[in-house]
């Protein structure tokens, strides 16, 4: 098979001996959809950025409604969720290596694979709307490739096509998972072994990484209530947060930038873990002062809003710090109109201009892989390597240095990642508490577990990870230390 165009149209009074010529049906929704998939891999942008402008311009430019927004995204995150199970499924009906596919043409084939395999639309609909999209934005040459590669994926369902494709269970355990769950071999092998177990878990946890994430809101409190939330999104238009005081789930095809409360700032979009991750900080036990708090990491400003608002209603400032300028004015806007003093610098973390020993809570949510959030963020999983995690680890271990630096004798730190993977959460506080790579560091453990009250199968402590498959959360990670000299 070849993808490359073979010659012009023919004329449309049909000279030549073929069918006229027929121009092909421009799809706005596929169309939509191909476009943010080329983003994604041409820029390394990220789909929840891509996406919601290109679909805020369709709307404007009518014949473009609330059914054909939900088809769009489900086939940009469904594509690109399933994008390895996909990948394996193209590259055993094509007589190439699959890195020799162009990309845009690999796009087109990913996005009909969806449709036939992870969606109810009927095949032949699907394969005909994907070769119409592949005429429009490759050609006819490479639509006829496509028509071709897409029929045979339409013989079998994916239960069949994943019996030829991925390896026995029992020949090669991770392998398989791979393939059948759409991950990398090395990111089912690094969360296989933060969570243990057997077959059943990580399979679940893998799953769980393919499923939408609900949109969760928060109620900051003193500026919102879960009543008022709960009120003006209806009865059918929300659920009571599983763990969070101040969580409310919203129903499917919610938008949460309509709701008043969302407008003022008094509330936000945010992950149910990473309200448990600010909470169980702010309700650790200390003794004496508790004036000062450091968000030491804040972008881009959930946690540092709930934060604010918590240290407000109790007379306690808060100083979000972060260092890139771009992320600290998404910080401000996040902690616009918090009625408790705060403040909000762009400085670096490793190098605080803050002196010791200032603050009483200190926050240090760290950059890390994101392995935590792939629900949210599908493509992370192909660009992240292994070597990536060397990188980030003299940064992690810097910065939880220097919060309990931050901190006064008798503080408490709180050291997160939205990442499960160990050379990230529990190995980092080890090595730091232990001295590996500086001087040790007098702190010792505080259990989490009773500062996340009715959270269950939270391990044996005293640290805790939050996974999605069983607490319907970001994979978070929350140690917290209590400086002790």
């Amino acid at each position: 098979m070849n993808d490359q165009p073979h010659s012009r149209p023919r004329n449309s009074d049909g000279k030549g001996g073929g069918k006229p010529y027929r121009r092909p049906k421009k799809d706005p929704v596929r169309i939509l959809a191909f476009e943010a998939l080329r983003a994604v891999d041409e820029r390394d942008a990220y789909a929840n950025l891509v996406l919601p402008p290109l679909l805020r311009k369709a709307r404007e430019g009518g014949n473009f409604d609330g059914r054909d927004a939900a088809l769009a995204t489900e086939l940009v995150y469904g594509t690109l969720r399933r994008q390895g199970t996909y990948d394996a499924i193209i590259a055993a009906c094509i007589d190439r290596p699959l890195r020799e596919v162009d990309p845009p043409v690999l796009d087109v084939l990913a996005l009909g694979a969806h449709q036939l395999l992870g969606t109810r639309i009927p095949s032949h609909a699907a394969v005909s709307a994907s070769v119409e999209l592949a005429r429009v934005v490759l050609g006819d040459g490479r639509a006829r490739f496509v028509n071709a590669v897409l029929r045979k994926i339409a013989a079998d369902d994916l239960d069949g096509w994943l019996e030829k494709v991925a390896p026995p269970y029992d020949q090669d355990a991770e392998d398989h998972l791979a393939i059948v769950h759409s991950h990398p071999r090395w990111v089912v092998s690094a969360l296989w072994d933060a969570l243990g177990g057997g077959r059943a878990g990580i399979e679940d946890l893998l799953e769980a990484d393919n499923e939408r994430p609900e949109v969760t809101l928060v109620a900051r409190p003193g500026r919102s209530t879960t009543d008022e939330l709960m009120d003006a999104l209806g009865e059918e238009g929300a659920l009571p947060g599983r763990w969070s005081p101040y969580a409310v789930r919203m129903a499917e095809g919610g938008e949460p930038g309509a709701l008043d409360a969302v407008k003022d700032g008094r509330a936000g979009v945010q992950d149910e873990g990473s309200q448990l991750v600010a909470v169980a900080l702010a309700n650790a036990p200390i003794e004496g002062r508790d004036e000062r708090w450091l968000d030491g990491c804040a972008g881009p400003g959930g946690k540092a809003a709930l934060l604010a608002a918590l240290a407000a209603g109790r007379g306690a400032a808060l100083l979000a710090s972060e260092k890139q300028p771009h992320r600290a004015r998404l910080v401000e806007r996040a902690l616009a109109g918090n009625p408790g003093p705060y403040q909000v610098i762009a400085a670096d973390g490793t190098r605080p201009p803050w002196r010791e020993g200032s603050f009483d809570r200190v926050l240090m949510d760290v950059p890390c892989s994101g392995l935590g959030a792939l629900r949210r963020r599908p493509e992370a999983r192909w660009r992240r390597r292994p070597e990536d995690l060397e990188g980030f680890a003299p940064l992690q271990r810097g910065l939880l240095r220097e919060a309990l630096s931050a901190v006064r004798v008798g503080g408490v730190v709180g050291y997160a990642t939205c990442s499960p993977h160990l050379a990230e959460t529990r190995i980092v506080v080890e090595d730091v508490l232990k001295g590996r790579g500086g001087e040790p560091v007098e702190a010792e453990w505080i259990d989490v577990r009773p500062l996340m009250p009715g959270v269950a199968g939270l391990g044996e402590g005293p640290d805790v990870q939050l996974w999605p498959h069983l607490h319907g959360t970001d994979a978070m990670y929350l140690a917290l230390l209590r400086r002790t000299a």
